[in-house]
């Protein structure tokens, strides 16, 4: 008897060994589930800087083969209407902001006209203060010193190259897509390799870190921008073929991308994170094209659109965007309800559980409960305005388009890029008399012009665009154009740029201009590097009250006042050179902070 109870209690003990065991491996499989399905996704955005609809394999180009990029439609979303500015600064602007970028401060590329002002609150933003990784590789765009910076909104990490591309006025003189100097984390460094691999390698190193964080990677391509500059196999293809060789180089530049993206694609697959990222690719505008001498652009697919970059018309608008969240959405859905770039940010957001900003006001809706069940019903009856000009005053009628999923109005100008004035009664009354009507769900190629047919239509959406555009603008000047600050703690060394300046002589032939700033009072070593000179002259600078001169020789490179006591206080900082009586700018301006 003694035993059996023996035996019998440690049958017992066994059993409810066995059970705990059981429960607590239920327990602890079950609570790991719950953590996966709760954990915030991982973010990567890719965009291509100049990348048509047309210049995608499955878009009916007859050239190109883009698989990897295709991979992410096919194994997610794509949308058909997904809408985009038609310059870069403006496109990139929407989508970290969620706002319409005339609100933000930036309406062109160059210039005042891309700084994004500091006060608006960006993704990287959000998402680091939700306890995300946040970074950026490539082309930035908003503004190349404090408090305009990358690392000065939210990125963490920040590998990118200076104003609108690699061989811009911005950057080092010389610089190239090869072996280019770039700036990771505000200090500049030179780089072996071509540019995409550069910043492609290093946003993989990014999101192979292991801190248990989710990640936001922007991998924010340069291609296929000009100066159209490729490691020579992958254009050679192209020519083989017979194409126009800025054709042949720019699919070589998007072969390029493609290779890329499939990196990335891969390292998330081999890191087994491909579940719960989410991915999305896209392009800021559409492609632009080199003009011949007889004016006639060459033969590179469109898929039908009217128009190029800087174009409100659609091919300067409408962009490829593809996503894919295998934890969350069916494959291979396509959309053609309208989406647009200032959609993101709250889509994004929406996507990892976020909540909205108290303090922010997005102009862009959630797509997320379209792409998951296709309710369209918070998009009824939307549109999206664009408008593009030159210059930090945009003028109302000047080069406009607002786009609903069904129609659009468009105000046309041939030329975009010198819109720098206000037009007269009589041209403003042209305008509006000759703008155009379409219905892109019948006609996207934008050729049968209905605004005689339809003026109830032309007058409704007149008036949508003339309440967005006081709107905006009236936002937009209350904030004022964002300054460059000299002399912070953040950045001490600043250097000014012709591709930053203002001033009435930039607008025509970038010779001479000005630095909107705000000062520290301090002491300052001030350099400016010079172009060549024919004579001996003098070199100048000016700030508020401030102005010092020194001599300077003929085919003198560098001139440098030290010991330059600047005053705190808002204002325009000048540096020029007069060799005769005409003056004319430097090309670089160094502003050090010493005490």
């Amino acid at each position: 008897m003694t035993c059996f109870c023996s035996n019998g209690g440690t049958y017992a003990n066994r059993l409810k060994y066995q059970l705990t065991i059981f429960v607590f491996i239920t327990i602890f499989i079950t609570s790991s589930t719950l953590v996966s399905q709760t954990k915030k996704p991982n973010i990567i955005i890719m965009m291509t800087d100049d990348q048509g609809y047309g210049d995608i394999g499955m878009h009916g180009n007859p050239y190109l083969k883009t698989p990897n990029m295709e991979a992410i439609a096919k194994k997610g979303i794509e949308m058909i209407n997904f809408l985009a500015y038609p310059n870069c600064s403006a496109s990139r602007a929407a989508l970290l902001t969620g706002r319409y970028p005339y609100r933000t401060g930036v309406t062109a590329v160059t210039q005042v006209d891309h700084f994004m002002n500091n006060s608006e609150l960006t993704i990287a933003e959000i998402l680091k203060d939700n306890g995300y990784r946040t970074g950026i590789f490539g082309k930035w765009h908003l503004g190349d010193n404090f408090p305009m910076r990358p690392t000065d909104q939210g990125f963490e990490e920040a590998l990118v190259h200076k104003g609108g591309g690699i061989g811009q006025a911005a950057g080092p003189a010389g610089n190239t897509y090869f072996d280019p100097i770039l700036e990771h984390n505000n200090v500049s460094k030179k780089y072996k390799g071509y540019c995409d691999d550069i910043f492609t390698e290093a946003a993989l190193d990014f999101m192979a870190q292991k801190d248990g964080k989710p990640f936001f990677t922007y991998l924010a391509t340069n291609l296929p921008h000009f100066p159209l500059q490729v490691p020579d196999e992958r254009a050679e293809p192209y020519r083989k073929i017979g194409l126009h060789e800025d054709n042949a180089l720019t699919y070589g530049m998007i072969d390029n991308i493609d290779y890329n993206v499939g990196r990335v694609l891969n390292l998330i697959k081999r890191l087994g994170i491909e579940k719960n990222t989410i991915v999305i690719f896209l392009s800021d505008n559409g492609p632009r094209h080199r003009r011949t001498k007889n004016d006639v652009y060459p033969g590179r697919w469109v898929a039908n659109l009217r128009g190029t970059k800087t174009s409100v018309y659609e091919a300067g608008i409408r962009v490829p965007f593809f996503v894919k969240w295998p934890n969350e959405f069916s494959m291979g859905k396509q959309l053609k309800t309208m989406g647009s770039v200032i959609d993101i940010a709250p889509t994004l957001l929406d996507m990892a559980k976020i909540p909205e900003p108290d303090n922010i006001e997005f102009d862009g809706k959630s797509l997320l409960r379209l792409w998951k069940d296709n309710d369209m019903a918070v998009l009824q009856d939307r549109a999206f305005f664009t408008q593009m000009h030159y210059g930090p005053t945009p003028f109302k009628y000047m080069h406009f388009a607002v786009r609903t999923q069904k129609y659009k109005l468009i105000g046309p100008h041939d030329d975009p890029h010198n819109i720098s004035y206000q037009p007269k009664d009589e041209e403003l009354k042209k305008i509006l008399a000759n703008l155009e009507l379409y219905d892109i769900e019948i006609d996207p190629s934008e050729r049968i012009n209905l605004a005689t047919e339809r003026p109830e239509l032309v007058e409704d959406l007149l008036e949508r665009y003339e309440t967005w555009f006081d709107e905006v603008t009236e936002e937009r000047d209350a904030k004022g154009i964002q300054r460059i600050h000299l002399g912070s703690m953040d950045q001490r060394n600043v250097n000014l740029s012709r591709f930053d300046w203002g001033g009435p002589r930039v607008i025509s032939e970038n010779e001479l201009g000005h630095w909107r700033v705000t000062t520290t009072a301090g002491t300052y070593e001030i350099s400016l590097d010079l172009p060549p000179l024919a004579t001996d002259g003098t070199a100048h600078i000016k700030f508020l009250n401030v102005h010092f001169e020194l001599p300077i020789k003929k085919n003198q490179e560098r001139v440098v006042f030290k010991n330059v006591v600047l005053p705190q206080g808002d204002g325009n900082f000048h540096a020029y050179l007069k060799t005769e009586r005409l003056a004319t700018g430097p090309l670089f301006v160094d502003v050090n902070r010493l005490d």
